[in-house]
């Protein structure tokens, strides 16, 4: 393969031109109005139709990118918009617009390119960073939106249009001389990658943190320009300036997200992040002036910023194997997740004369996503607790308050002989060798009742009857208020132990 530098520079300069194209429309859509009569439900329908296209196609291409190798899919991505961006540029009509739109959503789906290629040059934890470096191409979108209503004022909006078709030439020969012919391909059928994740609770999961991350990127980027020139009467250029700077926070903060969630817990991130987006929601629906408005848009852009990088280390963290389709099937969510709140916002407006239910609704699903991270980070805690106790060498079994058997590792079973299922629901005497009396236990039992542990020599009998003995230490697990919730017993067979020095004495 080739050098994972030159890789990361071209993929990434690819995403920036895909994504440049992908906001044409909503970047020129007040230029695009001054000569296609639109009514305002049209042009957010317009704006947000290459949405559908962009998502739908991230799970195919994030597949055919795994088999293929970003080279050429990025060349046949390029190849294709050469029609949809040229049709623009000759639009005139609503249905000519969300013709060229439809198909513009190609350029959108490339994202899912980068994210299945770049993970295979990098080692995991690296991952978490160099998806965030390749994400900056989201700044492509920023560009467009600076640039194009800029360009649009001197050569008018189809000229501009226009320029784009060169930029994709160059680019389908930048990717076939420099892009990686040697890069790692799986060939493993779309349905069995489908079939072995559709079910796993985790990957649906993380398709709506990036539903809502990434979707209130895309929409923020679609909606701003229109929103701040209709609602805050400010000029297309100053309204495109404002949704650029939106664009480059966020873009800027996503690679800090990702090193973030390298360095740190991945789920306590997303916490931040959802924390973030609730609360800025909220601040918006109160209908702010344009002071505090820009105070909730960049909070919104650090939030999502630092949530979309840290959801694409917890992608090949968890399906390494399938990371192809699931990057696709996760991406895809996030630009459906950038479709709805543009048509949504604009219908709410349109009833009520106010936005605050649609930026509601934003801080509604931040609190359903941090409920849910919540959850996934204890889950994972636990998860972390279990592997510790079964990857012990020593025997471990735990009981209830009562002395009834709740759990026990491997090591358990290698001593006593007894599995896991022969033990749990019954009590520890089931070991008992009979080599110690009543009282033995009595005054072990009261030890532990006051000091909280106890331990000690002790004859044990294993499963086929064979005597041991072992090395014994029981302590009692209590809550916060100081009552016992668990026994824990650890030990050591100190016949293998003695067996063992006397070998190494005698090897």
């Amino acid at each position: 393969m080739k050098k994972p530098g030159i890789q990361l520079s071209m993929q990434t300069s690819s995403l920036i031109v895909g994504f440049m194209i992908w906001v044409l429309i909503s970047s020129l859509m007040p230029s695009i109005r001054e000569d296609i009569v639109l009514t305002s439900g049209q042009a957010s329908l317009v704006t947000a139709i290459p949405v559908i296209l962009g998502s739908i196609l991230r799970i195919p291409i994030g597949f055919y990118a795994n088999r293929f190798g970003a080279r050429w899919v990025f060349i046949v991505s390029f190849i294709i918009l050469l029609f949809p961006v040229y049709y623009l540029s000759i639009a005139s009509s609503f249905t000519d617009l969300l013709i060229g739109g439809l198909l513009l959503g190609v350029s959108g789906a490339t994202f899912s390119i980068g994210v299945t290629s770049l993970p295979k040059y990098y080692p995991k934890e690296k991952h978490g960073f160099i998806n965030g470096i390749y994400a900056v191409g989201n700044a492509g979108t920023a560009i467009t939106t600076f640039a194009a209503p800029v360009i649009a004022q001197s050569l008018g909006w189809q000229s501009t249009i226009r320029l784009y078709i060169l930029l994709i030439i160059l680019f389908i020969g930048l990717n076939f001389l420099f892009g990686d012919k040697q890069e790692t391909k799986v060939k493993n059928s779309m349905s069995e990658q489908i079939k072995g994740v559709y079910r796993n609770a985790t990957l649906w999961f993380l398709s709506l943190f990036y539903f809502v991350t990434f979707g209130a990127f895309v929409a923020f980027t679609v909606f701003l320009p229109n929103f701040l020139v209709n609602n805050y009467h400010l000029d297309t250029v100053d309204a495109g300036l404002r949704t650029a700077g939106f664009i480059v926070l966020a873009t800027l903060f996503r690679p800090l997200g990702g090193w973030l969630a390298d360095k740190f817990n991945a789920y306590i991130m997303l916490m931040i992040t959802f924390i973030g987006i609730a609360f800025s929601g909220i601040l918006l629906s109160f209908s702010p002036g344009i002071g505090w408005y820009t105070i909730g848009s960049i909070a919104v852009a650090m939030s999502v910023g630092i949530g979309n990088g840290t959801v694409f280390k917890l992608v090949p963290l968890y399906f390494s194997k399938q990371a192809g389709i699931v990057n696709g099937i996760v991406s895809a969510m996030g630009g459906l997740g950038g479709f709805f709140p543009p048509i949504i916002l604009t219908a709410v407006y349109t009833i009520t004369d106010h936005y605050s239910i649609g930026f509601m609704a934003l801080s509604q699903f931040a609190f359903i996503c941090l409920v849910i991270v919540l959850f996934l980070y204890y889950q994972d805690q636990m998860n972390i607790e279990r592997k510790i106790i079964e990857s012990t060498a020593e025997a471990i079994i735990i009981t209830n308050k009562d002395g009834v058997i709740q759990n026990a590792n491997p090591a358990f079973t290698r001593v006593t002989g007894f599995t896991k299922e022969n033990v749990i629901g019954k009590k520890p005497s089931i070991l008992h060798s009979g080599k110690q009396d009543a009282a033995f236990y009595k005054k072990m039992w009261v030890h532990i009742h006051q000091k909280g542990f106890w331990e000690g020599e002790i004859w044990n009998k294993r499963k086929n009857g064979e005597i041991y003995k072992e090395w014994l230490n029981i302590s009692a697990v209590k809550n916060n208020v100081g009552d016992v919730k668990y026994y824990v017993g650890m030990f050591n067979d100190l016949t293998e132990f003695n067996q063992s020095k006397y070998r190494d004495h005698h090897s």
